[in-house]
């Protein structure tokens, strides 16, 4: 079984080795790709001077772009299972071993990392917000997933081919409705993550909110005419 952790990063360059160095000692059966976003900071000249394994796209093409194409390369190199793991430090390489024996016993296509599977939620607007989410994807699919904005999922062969192939796909919670309701097999199991090493998130408060608005509305409209 090969299984492959696709590190997205953009302007990572403070957390990337600590990343990249927990994985290998921590769950050294998992290849990775680094895919360096179009960074202006110096990430693909880190990952260059430590020889980790790094797709250097050109300019900053967002998270689905670097995203999709770690489904490519997964995809290309016949991998089982594909792991989307955060460059920032807040993944933990120990529960990808849960995450894959789930997907095998119970042959779901898609495992999210749950940080709320089996422990609540704390009070927050962001937590709001994912509750407000969970509730959307409850009504429009039928099945509940309780923590559906973790970044921390791992895909099986099916969905690495359908990302790699179609570009309308992105690693969101919208996409994992439009999946779901296709068909798609989707269970979660509980981990735990960290806040992030370095660096700064890229959702500021105001940015959590668009971005919250923007998901319940492509899930309760724009997916239905996919």
């Amino acid at each position: 079984m090969r299984i492959l952790a696709i590190i997205p990063a953009y302007n990572e360059e403070e957390s990337i080795v600590a990343t990249v160095a927990e994985l290998g000692e921590v769950a050294p059966e998992v290849d990775y790709v680094v895919i360096n976003d179009g960074s202006s900071d110096s990430t693909a000249d880190v990952c260059r001077r430590h020889g980790f394994n790094m797709v250097d796209l050109p300019v900053n093409l967002g998270l689905t772009s670097g995203f999709q194409t770690g489904m490519k390369y997964a995809l290309e190199r016949g991998f089982d299972y594909a792991v989307q793991f955060d460059a920032d430090g807040q993944h933990r390489p120990e529960f990808i071993s849960a995450m894959v024996e789930e997907a095998e016993l119970s042959g779901a296509d898609i495992v999210i990392g749950s940080r709320f599977l089996d422990k609540d939620k704390p009070a927050s607007a962001r937590m709001a917000g994912s509750a407000l989410i969970k509730a959307i994807v409850k009504l429009t699919t039928g099945q509940t997933i309780n923590d559906p904005t973790s970044g921390m999922r791992l895909y099986g062969k099916a969905m690495i081919q359908r990302f790699a192939k179609e570009n309308d796909l992105s690693p969101e919670p919208d996409t994992l409705a439009y999946l779901m309701r296709q068909g798609a097999k989707v269970s979660e199991v509980q981990v735990d993550m960290r806040e992030r090493m370095a660096g700064e998130s890229y959702l500021s408060f105001s940015k959590s909110i668009s971005y919250m608005m923007r998901t319940c509305a492509s899930i309760l409209f724009l997916q239905w005419f996919r």
